[in-house]
């Protein structure tokens, strides 16, 4: 039976699927040689069209969704985040850490900027946020690309909370960071922080602006007046 979903949501994926959308989402994931998604395999569906078999299987068991994030196909890994992503707010708290602990352990299915950003605001953060975050400064540190953005992008619930520290500290730790998914996800939380309290970003951007990469920069200061963005891009 549960192979049998499986099955089934390949073979909708195959109805739905379109080999003309490949080579732009190739392209805009970056999986040529050397690129940072390199040999992601892409059926063309749209993320809309993921959306709807994630909500059409929502109860699939998690042998099941283990094969899903496991998959080379992305999409396949997209569905059972989605899934995941929708099934966290409804789950009690061993529901809830059950997710948790499933996300940790296949996390190397969480390997490209969309699915990162599928599941560290809406399950990693929520999940941490009343509980020890030690794992995200562990992901900040780490070799691993795609671990380095969860763990700054994991704060954006702490954002919608109003709780700014460990985005700041996390901030810090991928300052001097040397890819450009990094650069922009750290620029993009440090405006959602500065959309909350304008003075906590400045005070953050009057001490490392110089140090920032510049897109991480311009992402901090995008939604500034004129003259604050000039001043601060005129100090690097």
């Amino acid at each position: 039976m549960e192979y049998d979903q499986i099955m089934t949501i390949q073979k909708e994926m195959k109805r739905l699927q379109s080999k003309s959308r490949v080579p732009g989402l190739q392209k805009f994931f970056k999986t040529g040689p050397g690129e940072y998604a390199e040999g992601d395999v892409f059926v063309g569906l749209t993320v809309g069209q993921s959306r709807a078999l994630a909500k059409t299987f929502k109860d699939l068991p998690y042998t099941e969704l283990a094969t899903l994030i496991q998959s080379p196909i992305h999409e396949e890994r997209l569905i059972s985040l989605i899934i995941l992503s929708q099934r966290f707010h409804k789950e009690n708290a061993a529901g809830q850490t059950r997710i948790f602990k499933f996300l940790i352990k296949y996390r190397k299915g969480i390997n490209n900027w969309d699915l990162v950003d599928t599941i560290a605001p809406a399950v990693l953060g929520p999940y941490l946020f009343e509980k020890d975050r030690a794992i995200l400064f562990k992901y900040a540190k780490s070799k691993n690309l795609w671990e380095r953005r969860i763990a700054i992008m994991s704060t954006f619930h702490f954002l919608r909370q109003k709780d700014f520290v460990d985005t700041i500290k996390i901030a810090e730790i991928l300052l001097q960071d040397n890819h450009d998914l990094i650069h922009k996800a750290v620029g993009w939380m440090l405006r959602e922080v500065g959309n909350r309290d304008a003075k906590a970003e400045k005070k953050f951007l009057d001490k490392y602006a110089t140090q920032m990469p510049r897109t991480m920069l311009r992402y901090a200061i995008e939604k500034f007046p004129e003259k604050e963005r000039k001043y601060y891009l005129n100090l690097k």
